[in-house]
Order: C-alpha cells, then structure tokens, then sequence
C-alpha cells in the first residue's frame, strides 16, 4: 500500500485565509462557494440515483476546510466520511466545521488505503498536484476503492474562459497547471480506471440565473465552468 508523503504543505499557510481568498475569486460569478459545492455534490447524487448507487463509505480527497463534507452528509446520507488532505492546518479547521459524527480527517500520509471505500469525492485538486505526481495520487485513490467502486473526479475546465479568470484573481490557483477534460480521461484511464460519464456543470453566472434551467440540456457540450468525469474501479481489481 501507498503511504504519500504529507510534502508540500503550502495550503497550510492558507488555511485561515482560504474561504476569504477563494469567495474573492469567486465574487465575479455572483456565488459563493457553498453554492458551487452545493452543486457539484447535487449533481452527483442525481449520477450515483441513475446508476442505482448508495455509497455508504466516501471518501474526499483534498477535502481542504471541509466544505464539501456537510453537503456529502446531509445529501447522501454515507455511514462514514473520510477527509483527506495534505494541509494539517486545513483539516483542524475542517473538523470544527463538520464535527465527529460520521466524519474523520486525516493527513494523507496518515490514512493507508484499504479498498474499503464506495466513493471517492475530489474536486479542484489535480491542478495543484505536479503532472509528474498525479499517477501516484491517482494510485492511491484506486487502492482506497473497493473493486466496483466510483470516482467523482471535479476540475476546473480550462477551455472557459471564466475559470480561467477567476483562477487568476485566487492566489493559490494563479500557477496552477490546468487539465482539459480529454487530459483527464486519458489520465484516469492510465491510471486504470473506466470512464462511464463525463458532465460540465456552471455554465451561468448568477446575473444570468434564469437560465439554468437548461443547464442540464448543456452537460455534455464543454462550455461549464467545471467537469466532472465519473469513472469506476473494474470489478475483480483489489
């Protein structure tokens, strides 16, 4: 089993300004971040409905502060949330955040992958990660999966021209190397995953709400702020 190294732990010095920083760059969509991790946690749940999926164990990889994990909670009703994270100083914030019940967080080199995981959640975490260090994160997300069991791969879709510029007005993202949905695949296929849908989600900002309505419509058409590729560990892997 994989154990990463805790590494760079540059988002520690972050960490109490992160939720300020990011609402920043966020402030041009007219949302907050709470609305975009609504959403990305909504629309999943709407996948894993049609696929006939009830994950009872999730895991978040780069879980950060903890926003996600209230909304993974309170949606889909897990038995257990593991949050996972390079930054110390992030998950103590996460867990006043998201409090013991059902939730635990650790560091990444402290949690050792066990193929006990229905779920792996991750969102906007890739970019930071250098390209020559993905595939042994990505291992690491396999190994912590059950044979059978899905990825929930979030990015940020560089071919929009509002991702692009939010991400240059949020410090931590202004160096961050990007990757196109088609990248993603190809990584996430390398890495032995199956690929069974790709969405792109966030196409209007808040001053052109009335429209989102149609997003649904707009899912398979790469104009949406983000992706997210759901992909799956073959059944007979371990």
């Amino acid at each position: 089993m994989i154990r990463p190294n805790p590494g760079n732990t540059d988002f520690d010095h972050f960490s109490t300004d992160y939720d300020a920083a990011l609402a920043d760059g966020l402030s041009v969509s007219g949302e907050s971040k709470e609305y975009f991790a609504e959403g990305r946690i909504e629309w999943l749940r709407e996948c894993l409905r049609k696929l006939a999926e009830h994950p009872h164990r999730i895991m978040d990889f780069g879980c950060g502060t903890g926003t996600a994990v209230p909304f993974i909670c309170g949606k889909m009703e897990p038995g257990l949330v593991v949050g996972i994270d390079v930054s110390a100083k992030s998950l103590q914030i996460a867990r006043q955040r998201c409090g013991p019940e059902r939730t635990a967080f650790f560091q990444a080199h402290e949690y050792v992958p066990n193929a006990e995981m229905d779920l792996v959640f991750c969102n906007g975490v890739f970019h930071h990660i250098p390209i020559d260090g993905r595939s042994i994160k990505l291992q690491y997300i396999f190994e912590s999966l059950r044979a059978g069991g899905l990825f929930a791969f979030w990015e940020n879709n560089p071919w929009n021209p509002g991702t692009r510029y939010v991400m240059s007005r949020i410090p931590f993202d202004r160096d961050a190397k990007t990757l196109s949905a088609p990248a993603a695949k190809r990584m996430l296929e390398a890495s032995g995953f199956e690929i069974l849908l790709t969405d792109f989600l966030f196409v209007f900002p808040r001053f052109l709400s009335w429209f989102r309505n149609v997003e649904g419509f707009l899912s398979k058409i790469p104009f949406g702020a983000q992706y997210q590729i759901l992909c799956r560990k073959p059944l007979g892997e371990v």
